[in-house]
């Protein structure tokens, strides 16, 4: 340990470097703070420590003595004064330049020396029956010694001695105490963390943000601005992560570093639950707000560890029609503002290296119709200094090519044309690019009009950013090697043989990991409540897998640990997000979940019963604003086909019956004796939107129950079964549909794929979201319907096949009216206006 130090920065080098919870010495200033005010719950310094057990030996009473410390430094004098401040004493504290000093001591009933001067301290000043600690240890000369030299005290012991009732022996007086408490210390902490493991009851140390509810509830902004957050600091710190695992973006979020998964390798697993919803209607289900709801519940009110891993926003969407993602009402993440917007910048590097890719794409086709097969050779090679060296992605494309060579001057003609020329064809090119914005005039687009490219101009087209495989990637990734492979083996074209060019081929997929380096930390923001929420990832659910990232899951099961819960969410209903979460996302990370949530409510139910159209902007009509059974009641078989689905997994399936104040008794019994009936474990009235996690407890015992049950988990279809029977069984057991149509565009890709070595890959369906069906306006539960597959797609580095049920545009566009004309900066305050 530093000895004390006049500069503050220099004594607290090495002790700041210690954990709080780990500084058995007691010298972190953490734990000095907490002497300071009487918080005695830490770990407390080991001399001063060991002095006051020293006083307390000599049966001299504490409280109610004039006690005089002489010394003031961060190890020793000023813990003591503190500790014998607490202990009812009145303290002075002294030092070497005190006027007067032998008159102050002369009144002390406890003395403390530990000045550093040798004997500085003489019998004459000492009162009578006094108690003298001695912290001194000095070296004087002394010609009697061998070695010359012989240690004493602050205090002139023979002085001392026949005055004072007890005096400490220098030495062997406060340093064998001293090292008793350090032992004392250790064995506490060892028995803190034993208590930990063995009764597995850790709960974090996490303070709740109070709600303050109102009625009528106000808007979602007014909400949120209420609400002061928490430092993300503490928050990282409540929840177990340490200092150099967060990246701080300001104070209220943060990147969490995926070091916490190898640092917690050996913590069991929290429990796993999956949010989905029934079929979306226009009116809103409320599945993020009822998530977030939940984990209020589960964290603040159920006081169990629970983190809530949600998807980021896309910028197309908040700009849109959609408006913000951050749920609504008492149960909302914040500051919502960075959470639908740039958040840690993660959408922004998925464009860059998604276009970075397109560019070099378009760039190889360029040179490879403009060079020679030499001329090609000699760039891709270049000689620096006089000597030619392959970059280690040019050694991996020679290996595929079968060329076991790595000196560049070896290769024949014939290895050189093999290598230079990925012979793309133009009209095959699968890879598009993409931007963050709804902007449907890139929805086909005609590329290299410039006269500088020679004529070889293509149509191509523009698709979101979330859409980018690229996104599905990140969110599917275990780690930064895993990524890599991944980002290696996306396809982006085929060749004039009809053979698969990929990311790797092209040479980008180390310069699409720099991009992407800092883009698979999830981000680490809170709810409402204070209680912690992971952000990761944002893939389509209609074109994508609709599932927030792999790693934040990891990240939080490790974090909340074996009685904790990690609570995530399925885009959309569970015919399209949580059957590719299942299928898809599980396959991929091994991960077993224990419920699904699956929310509804009562104004959706009754859209799918035939109730009259939503339109944006217009005042709903009286069917959803009062009670209306026979309505409900016909929409119900919807709500039970989505039952259905979660049970086919073998998975325990709440039904969350998100509140309206429009809502009335009889519908809501109606609901819930009808989810019962159909097999769910439970059916619970949420109102966490007007009272927060208060309003979602008994939704979050139920959860409690469900994930008690022991786990009978089981996927959908296996791997070796052919991409057409993999689309059968999704479309009839999940949809509902009695026939599947395939036209010859798609046998034929079917056939390539599996020729290809693709065959064995999972299916990602990509249909509309409004309907069980493939048509959009057909509502509740349609049965033996003819699903048509019109094209199909390969995402290799996602690992899944694309098959398409219909239109599906990747590229959304803009509405007449979109938020765009509310969405404002107020220049006066810096507030964003106009979000929500």
């Amino acid at each position: 340990m530093p000895l004390d130090s006049e500069t503050p920065i220099d004594a607290h080098l090495i002790t700041d470097a210690v954990s709080p919870e780990k500084d058995v010495d007691g010298l972190n200033t953490i734990n000095e703070g907490r002497v300071a005010t009487g918080d005695m719950s830490g770990f407390l310094p080991c001399t001063p420590n060991g002095c006051m057990e020293l006083i307390k030996r000599t049966g001299t009473p504490i409280a109610g003595s004039y006690a005089v410390v002489i010394g003031r430094s961060k190890i020793v004098g000023t813990p003591m004064s503190e500790l014998l401040k607490w202990a009812d004493a009145t303290v002075t504290v002294a030092h070497s330049k005190t006027k007067n000093l032998n008159l102050l001591i002369k009144k002390a009933d406890i003395l403390v020396v530990a000045v550093g001067r040798p004997e500085m301290v003489r019998g004459a000043w000492i009162k009578p029956g006094a108690v003298v600690i001695d912290c001194g240890i000095n070296s004087i000369p002394d010609p009697t010694k061998k070695s010359g030299q012989r240690l004493v005290g602050d205090v002139k012991y023979e002085e001392a001695l026949p005055v004072a009732s007890h005096v400490t022996p220098v030495p062997g007086g406060v340093g064998p105490m001293t090292v008793a408490m350090l032992m004392q210390n250790t064995v506490q902490s060892a028995q803190r963390v034993a208590r930990r493991l063995i009764e597995m009851e850790f709960r974090w140390c996490l303070k709740p943000l109070s709600l303050k509810l109102t009625e009528p509830v106000p808007s979602d902004i007014e909400i949120a601005r209420a609400q002061e957050p928490k430092d993300v600091a503490v928050l990282a710190q409540e929840i177990g992560l340490i200092p150099s695992e967060v990246s701080l973006y300001g104070t209220k979020k943060a990147k969490v570093s995926l070091k916490v998964l190898q640092r917690l390798q050996y913590e069991d697993d929290a429990k796993y639950v999956v949010v989905a919803g029934i079929t979306p209607t226009p009116l809103g289900e409320g599945k993020s707000t009822t998530l977030v709801g939940l984990v209020q519940a589960l964290t603040a009110h159920k006081r169990c560890n629970s983190i809530a891993c949600l998807r980021q926003p896309s910028q197309g969407p908040t700009f849109g029609i959609k408006g913000g993602a951050a749920g609504g009402g008492y149960s909302q993440v914040i500051p919502m503002e960075d959470f639908n917007l740039h958040l840690t910048g993660d959408i922004h590097a998925v464009t860059a290296a998604n276009n970075l890719l397109a560019a070099q794409l378009d760039a190889r086709i360029f040179h490879e119709a403009t060079q020679t097969d030499q001329a090609l050779y000699e760039r891709l090679v270049p000689a620096v200094k006089g000597s030619r060296k392959f970059a280690p992605i040019q050694l991996r494309r020679l290996k595929r090519l079968g060329i076991e060579k790595t000196d560049p001057y070896a290769l024949t003609p014939d290895e050189i044309r093999r290598f230079a020329r990925l012979n793309i064809d133009p009209h095959n090119v699968v890879w598009t690019r993409v931007l963050d914005v709804n902007d449907r005039y890139l929805r086909k687009i005609t590329i290299g009009l410039s006269p500088t490219e020679k004529n070889l101009t293509r149509d191509t087209s523009f698709a979101i950013s979330v859409s980018s495989e690229i996104m599905a990637i990140l969110a599917l990734a275990t780690g930064l090697e895993d990524m890599k492979q991944r980002l290696a083996k996306m396809v982006v074209a085929f060749d004039k043989t009809g053979t698969p060019v990929t990311a790797d081929d092209l040479g980008v997929t180390g310069s699409m990991m720099v991009l992407l380096k800092d883009a698979i930390e999830p981000t680490l923001m809170q709810t409402l409540e204070g209680t912690p929420v992971l952000v990761h990832a944002g893939p389509f659910a209609n074109i994508a897998h609709g599932c927030s990232s792999i790693v934040a899951d990891d990240i939080g099961m490790k974090l909340a640990g074996k009685r904790g819960y990690v609570v995530t969410e399925a885009g959309f209903g569970s015919d399209i997000g949580m059957e590719k979460f299942f299928n898809i996302k599980c396959r991929a990370s091994g991960k077993v979940p224990n419920a699904v949530v699956l929310v509804t409510t009562v104004r959706a139910l009754k859209m799918h019963g035939g109730g009259p159209i939503v339109t944006a902007g217009a005042p709903l009509r009286r069917e959803y604003m009062s009670e209306n059974l026979d309505l409900l009641e016909k929409g119900l078989p919807n709500l039970l086909k989505h039952i259905e689905n979660g049970l086919k997994y073998g998975v325990p399936v709440v039904v969350a019956i998100n509140a309206h104040g429009t809502d009335t008794a009889a519908e809501h019994e109606l609901v819930q004796k009808a989810a019962k009936a159909a097999g769910a474990f439970d059916a619970i009235i949420s109102n966490h939107w007007a009272k927060g996690g208060e309003g979602a407890a008994e939704l979050a015992q139920a959860v409690i129950d469900a994930c008690n049950r022991p786990s009978e988990f089981k996927l959908l279809y296996d791997l070796d079964m052919s991409i057409e029977d993999k689309i059968v069984r999704i479309a009839k057991e999940m949809y509902g549909a009695g026939t599947i149509e395939l036209n010859s565009k798609v046998r034929d890709a079917i056939r390539l794929y599996t020729e290809k070595g693709f065959g064995k890959l999972p299916i990602c369906m990509a249909k509309t979201s409004m309907s069980l069906t493939g048509d959009p306006s057909a509502k509740g539960a349609p049965k033996d319907f003819k699903l048509v597959i019109n094209d199909i797609c390969l995402s290799a580095g996602a690992g899944f096949i694309v098959p398409m049920c219909g239109e599906i545009s990747k590229m959304p566009g803009l509405p007449t009216r979109p938020s765009i004309f509310d969405i404002d900066l107020n220049t006066e305050t810096g507030e964003i206006e106009g979000l929500f």
